[in-house]
């Protein structure tokens, strides 16, 4: 989600900011400047999209999700692919409002390369374990 380049900008913060800051990168392990701009990017986009919220997933990055919900962006869009692009039958199949399945495709009109790379990761796991399964299938038959 992050640009590779990045430009200096200073900002005054309370003290209160700064220590929030500070212990969250504590926390994460990352820089005070990563978490601030991680931050950043993430609430100018769910201010833009006001469905959308980041939460973090099990590989230790953080992924734009339908709030209220476990859904990743990513997975709505590839359940509207399997779907034929029915917005509704989506929504139903997921058990969320059609709202979510069309902010979710909001979403993902601005920023497709990104879910892209998401959908075919998640693609790519599961064949992976598709594959580890029928060997052990194998193994036992």
């Amino acid at each position: 989600m992050m640009a590779s380049t990045t430009r200096q900008r200073s900002f005054r913060l309370p003290p209160s900011t700064l220590d929030l800051l500070d212990g969250r990168a504590r926390e994460t392990g990352e820089s005070g400047n990563q978490v601030a701009g991680r931050l950043l990017a993430e609430g100018l986009r769910t201010d833009a999209h006001a469905l959308i919220r980041f939460r973090d997933v099990g590989d230790g990055t953080r992924q734009p999700a339908l709030g209220g919900h476990r859904l990743l962006v990513a997975d709505v869009i590839a359940s509207v692919r399997a779907n034929d692009s029915d917005a509704e039958l989506t929504a139903r199949s997921l058990g969320v409002s059609v709202d979510k399945v069309r902010a979710a495709i909001r979403y993902y009109a601005e920023h497709r390369a990104e879910i892209d790379v998401e959908i075919r990761r998640a693609q790519e796991a599961f064949e992976r374990e598709a594959e580890r399964h029928r060997r052990e299938h194998e193994a036992l038959a």
